[in-house]
């Protein structure tokens, strides 16, 4: 097959200049509003976070001017409605830093072999019933996940089969259950991540005698790795903010979590918690729910940072 030029030895006629013009013109007329919408929908996300922002931001700043910031973020004892008030909210980190790893022991490695099994060893025919089987514990409402973590997880298996001394609320119980809802997040991207790879380094792992678990962890899963990365941070990410499984399971006592076999409050249940109360709008201890809001924001800002610079790090481009 030849390419057709304007003349011998010039270019061909889809990179003539004097054709582009032409064709550039002839947007179609549902073009220009598509392009308004999605402009839109950015501009309203931009908004959206800005609006949040500041809702944090008016009433945490009226706390910052009565409690330092140094005593809300070193402080060692949190007890905002106590007649001898304590704002140390290291408390709720370290109970929320205990529940995410928790989850992650859980869901990292289950969500990546979910993951590996559906892209390189799943028939077409498999993917198309397991991963929607999978994508099920998505949909479940994290309300139903706290029951089971508080009735089953807790009484039955540590209690009852493991004789753990734990009493009636544990943060592993509410660790391991959200491991388990964060599964599908995890899997299913990272199983997108993998379907991504080009099948030609499939075939040129296998024509060099490697087997197909050799190709899915030295080939397939270094390639598909910014994609992973991302997947684990969004895993990570929804971890940190989850409310109704703490809120339940993990209990209300605020104290440095040293064991997981111990109950502790986390920031988004003192949160879940706290607003049901009947804290005066304007007054330090209703304003403590937009303190601990913002550190939450924060802490979820940086983790989105790290995971652009890790997924920009890792990305594979062919």
């Amino acid at each position: 097959m030849t390419t057709v030029t304007d003349k011998p030895g010039g270019s061909s006629i889809g990179s003539d200049p004097r054709v582009l013009p032409a064709f550039a013109g002839r947007a179609r007329p549902g073009e220009a509003i598509i392009r308004a919408v999605l402009r839109l929908a950015a501009g309203l996300t931009i908004v959206t976070t800005i609006g949040i922002l500041i809702a944090l931001l008016v009433p945490s700043i009226s706390f910052f001017l009565e409690v330092p910031v140094w005593d809300f973020l070193f402080g060692t004892r949190w007890a905002p409605r106590f007649a001898d008030a304590s704002f140390g909210v290291l408390p709720l980190v370290t109970a929320t830093l205990w529940t995410t790893v928790i989850a992650l022991v859980v869901a990292v490695p289950f969500g990546l072999g979910a993951a590996i099994m559906l892209a390189e060893y799943a028939s077409p025919r498999a993917r198309k019933v397991l991963k929607p089987l999978l994508e099920i514990l998505a949909g479940v409402p994290t309300v139903v996940y706290g029951f089971f973590a508080l009735q089953f997880v807790q009484n039955v298996v540590l209690k009852d089969w493991l004789n753990l001394p734990t009493g009636a609320f544990s943060v592993l119980a509410a660790g391991l259950v959200m491991g388990v809802m964060i599964i599908p997040t995890i899997a299913s991207i990272s199983e997108d991540a993998m379907s991504a790879v080009p099948t030609a380094m499939r075939q040129g792992s296998a024509a060099l005698g490697a087997n197909r678990m050799q190709t899915s962890l030295r080939v397939v899963f270094p390639a598909a790795l910014s994609g992973i990365v991302a997947a684990v941070v969004l895993g990570v990410s929804r971890a940190v903010g989850e409310t109704m499984i703490v809120a339940i399971a993990a209990g209300n006592q605020a104290q440095i979590v040293t064991n997981p076999l111990e109950q502790g409050q986390t920031m988004t249940g003192f949160i879940a918690n706290a607003a049901l109360g009947d804290s005066r709008v304007g007054s330090l201890e209703y304003n403590t729910l937009f303190a601990v809001g913002l550190l939450l924001f924060l802490i979820t800002l940086l983790i989105n940072f790290i995971s652009i610079r890790l997924v920009r790090r890792f990305r594979e481009a062919y």
